[in-house]
This record gives structure tokens, sequence and C-alpha cells, in this order.
């Protein structure tokens, strides 16, 4: 088995790696570091996980810690990971992070969005960034992955082909996308808590999500981003707009583009977040509007699923050398 540490062990996304790994062939959790959470018994912290795991407990993190592990997990808030990296790199053990930390090029983009300075940049070159339909061979090859954005995966992957085959203009790209309110973290915070939340919908992030950054490096163009809350768990659905190059047919080009992915489906209908919750997959469509010269692309993902935990063991599974879609499922759990 592959002896695996979680970082960020008692979050939502630390959660939800723990839950796919009970079902994973080859990952067993060896060590669960949760600094709010330290001492507590995992079933305490993560009830849904007691029958799994009854006797783990979540542990404050300690370098030393790191003997015997085969593999690295962090699914932490970002500015942590740069802390921790040099330590969990220097010591050759593979790592996928879930942080912003390294998954911009250049540490004047990662300085601008997220508003300090990088303070590991020479280790950003290390990273290749977690998206495995874009990046399998990469991903193959390296021994750090920063995993993408929830947002930012549910965009790239509706806008990339397109503007990879030439259909739509990269400088015209809009993207409105609403999120679960588990995307924001387990912390209690008035901004999502019940009575906010329940029956409203709402913007936030202004011209200035930090998603937005990773959206135009990975796509090629400019990108207009804004996020919104739904009164829900989990879920993702992006509303992706841009002005096309002529008369096209967006659908076959993602259906070509994704024709051999295993958690990608493009589907004739609208997609719904339902159906891919609990899951790692992704539910694509797109149309071509001609009476105004514009294409429409629609993408549902799981935020805590292909948005988080189930990217990451996609990402591990390439690094490892194991079967991708073990531990994984295109199944969502409906209704």
């Amino acid at each position: 088995m592959i002896r695996t540490a979680v970082l960020g062990a008692s979050g939502y996304v630390g959660g939800e790696l723990l839950r796919l790994m009970a079902a994973h062939p080859e990952l067993a959790p060896a060590k669960l570091f949760g600094d709010s959470k330290a001492g507590q018994k995992l079933g305490a912290v993560h009830p849904h996980l007691t029958a799994a795991y009854p006797d783990a407990l979540v542990e404050k993190f300690e370098e030393r810690a790191l003997e015997n592990v085969d593999l690295v997990f962090a699914a932490l808030p970002h500015g942590h990971s740069q802390r921790l990296a040099s330590t969990i790199l220097h010591k050759g053990i593979p790592f996928v992070d879930l942080g912003a930390d390294f998954r911009l090029d250049d540490p004047q983009t990662y300085e601008r969005w997220y508003g300090h300075v990088h303070e590991e940049p020479a280790l950003l070159g290390e990273f290749v960034y977690g998206i495995p339909e874009l990046n399998r061979e990469a991903i193959k090859g390296g021994k750090a992955i920063a995993a993408a954005g929830c947002y930012a995966t549910a965009a790239i992957l509706a806008l990339k082909p397109l503007v990879d085959a030439g259909v739509v203009k990269p400088t015209s790209l809009i993207v409105d996308a609403a999120s679960g309110v588990s995307g924001a973290g387990r912390e209690a915070k008035e901004a999502t808590g019940f009575s906010t939340v329940d029956g409203s919908f709402s913007a936030y992030g202004l011209l200035s999500h930090r998603h937005t950054a990773e959206m135009e490096m990975a796509i090629g163009g400019t990108l207009l981003f804004t996020p919104h809350l739904v009164p829900m768990t989990r879920g993702i659905l992006a509303t992706c707009y841009a002005e096309a190059t002529g008369p096209c047919d967006p659908f076959k080009v993602l259906s070509e583009a994704y024709a051999s992915e295993p958690f990608v489906h493009v589907t004739d209908q609208p997609p719904a977040t339902k159906w891919v919750t609990g899951s790692n997959g992704v539910q694509l469509t797109a149309r071509y509007d001609e009476r105004t010269g514009r294409v429409l692309a629609l993408s549902a993902v799981d935020n805590l699923g292909k948005g988080a935990a189930g990217q990451m063991i996609q990402c591990a599974n390439l690094m490892l050398g194991l079967d991708e879609t073990a531990g994984l499922t295109t199944v969502g759990v409906y209704p």
C-alpha cells in the first residue's frame, strides 16, 4: 500500500480525500494532519468516516512525521504550502498540493492576484499544473503537482478546446459560475452561514477572483470571471460565453477533444450539478448561436470532487503509475 499523508485532514477537502481513499485499492492514509483538530479522533471530526477509519487520529504537523510516507496530499489555505513545500520536496516525497501557491507560472502574477510576495518563487518551476486532461504526460513525469482550482477546472475544460480549435476569439471570454457553499471551506463564516445563504443567490469577487489568473494561463486568453454563491452544499455550474470566429459546431469540438477521457462526458442536454455530485465526473455541452455570433459552453463539476479531492487523486494515480481511474467514479449521487 502507498502510505499517504493528508495535510488539512480536518477540512471538507481532507474529508473527501479520505472518503475516496477508503475505496482506493492502493492509497492508505498513514498520517492525518489538522492543527485545529489535533488530538481528536477522526470520527469526531468527520463522523461519516468512523467506520472506515475507527482508530485514526488527527495530528499536529511535524516534519519528522513524514518519515515512511510515500505520498503527500495538501488541502490547505493559500500561503501555507509555501512554508512546507521545500521540506516535502527535499525528502523526495511525491506531492499533490491543492493550494494556489504553485499553480501560476511566475511570482509577479501570484503577487498581483493574491496580494503578497511569493515566499518560494524558485519552486514554481517544480510544479506541474494539475488538470490531467491538459497535462497528462507532464503529470506522469512529475514529482510535484499543483491541482487546479475548482472554478478554474470547470471553466478551462469548457473553453480550452474551443480556443485551441480557433472557433472562438480568445479575448472575448466570459465565465459566470455558481458554486455550492462548501467551496468556501469548513470554517464558520457569517457570509456562508445558513441564514445568510438560504433562499439567496449572490455574486462576489467582482473583477478580482483569484481563479481568473489560472483560467487565463491555461486557456491562453483574456477572461472576465464572475463567481456566484448558490444555496446548496456542493457543485459548480459554469456558464461560459465567447465570440465565435465564424459559424462553427462547438459541441463537436468538445466531443472530439474529450472522446477518450474517462471523466469528461459531453452531453446534448444542459448539465446539472446533481449529475456529478460525489464523483470525479465532468458534464459539458456547447452551442453556437447564429443570431448573436456567440458560443455558449456549460460545465458541471463537483467542487469537492473533480474540483478538489477527486482531481488530486487522479493526479496522484498518474504520478505513481497507477490506473488513472483508481478509486474514482463518474457516477454521481442522485437524487
